[in-house]
């Protein structure tokens, strides 16, 4: 079964703005993509689109937000975090303003759109701005409990989307339940634990699946909310299985391997192995073979966990 994470976002837009009636949406000449055209249909005095300005929009945000209202900045990952990286630091994150930014397009899955619009740099570069929370949805049934919490949590969240595609872990969108620095134990295991983000969950579910086969039972976390991280559930996962192995679509630096490896160095210190893009940008073209392409598939990280295992 599968899903699309803008279109869920797009149902989201319009639950948010009718439970949340003071919430203003901000984007910059992307709502048809980002389907923020939704909630402009039902509330288009609440909404504002600035034209191709990610800088001014992030401003005008911020703005917004001084006055007491929570504002959704939506846009492509890349031009809603790193063209406007500045303001996002200085009028967002250091006054604490209650700006949520709601990004799609994250890492190469993204497809056609290419290496331009592929964010693979956007969890590092939010997870290290003080004040920020960061987010990521690892299937559309996790898009409306993303977004509500953010919502929800008072200040700066950074909420990271797929594009179109994606499995779901979640078949029941309604029943999710997320919690901002809880990560979610989708499989027990006691030889090794896999920890996915985003369609890299769906991943390590397979992987699972297949070291089963091969008499290696692996623990499966989605690790939704990369900051605050999990530190309790990451912890207990190492000494309870004594090797880990991250997954992310995403650069290898920086992201969900540097953020587990440092928790666990300062409490359970055990074997990590990465399954990440490998200080690369990505490509034009089908986003499934993307990920077959630069390695992001369960058969990597089956083949991570065997290398893990005997590091032991």
């Amino acid at each position: 079964m599968s899903g699309n994470f803008r279109d869920e976002l797009g149902k989201a837009f319009i639950a948010a703005g009718e439970q949340f009636p003071e919430l203003v949406v901000v984007t910059a000449d992307v709502s048809k993509s980002t389907r923020s055209i939704e909630f402009k249909k039902r509330w288009p005095e609440r909404f504002y689109s600035v034209g191709i300005a990610e800088a001014d929009a992030v401003s005008i945000a911020a703005g917004i937000a001084s006055f007491g209202h929570p504002v959704i900045w939506t846009a492509y990952g890349v031009f809603a975090t790193e063209k406007p990286f500045e303001q996002i630091r200085n009028t967002i994150c250091y006054p604490e303003m209650n700006v949520k930014i709601v990004a799609t397009h994250g890492g190469i899955s993204v497809g056609e759109d290419g290496a331009t619009h592929q964010a693979i740099e956007d969890i590092a570069i939010m997870r290290a701005l003080p004040n920020m929370r960061v987010i990521v949805a690892a299937d559309p049934g996790e898009v409306k409990a993303a977004v509500f919490e953010a919502i929800r949590t008072p200040g700066p969240v950074y909420v990271r989307l797929g594009r179109s595609v994606g499995g779901y872990v979640h078949p029941n969108p309604d029943a999710v339940e997320l919690k901002l620095g809880q990560a979610e134990t989708l499989r027990d295991g006691t030889d090794v634990t896999l920890v996915g983000v985003g369609v890299m969950v769906e991943q390590s579910l397979i992987a699972a699946e297949k070291l089963q086969e091969k008499g290696i039972s692996a623990r499966v976390i989605n690790l939704r909310t990369v900051k605050p991280i999990d530190v309790d559930t990451l912890a207990k996962a190492a000494k309870e299985t004594g090797a880990i192995v991250t997954a992310e679509d995403h650069n290898c630096f920086g992201g969900l391997f540097g953020a587990v490896s440092e928790a666990l160095a300062l409490t359970v210190p055990v074997p990590v192995e990465r399954v990440a893009l490998e200080d690369t940008f990505g490509e034009s073209g089908n986003g499934a073979l993307l990920l077959e392409k630069y390695g992001l598939t369960a058969d990597r990280i089956v083949e991570k966990a065997v290398n893990v295992l005997a590091r032991k």
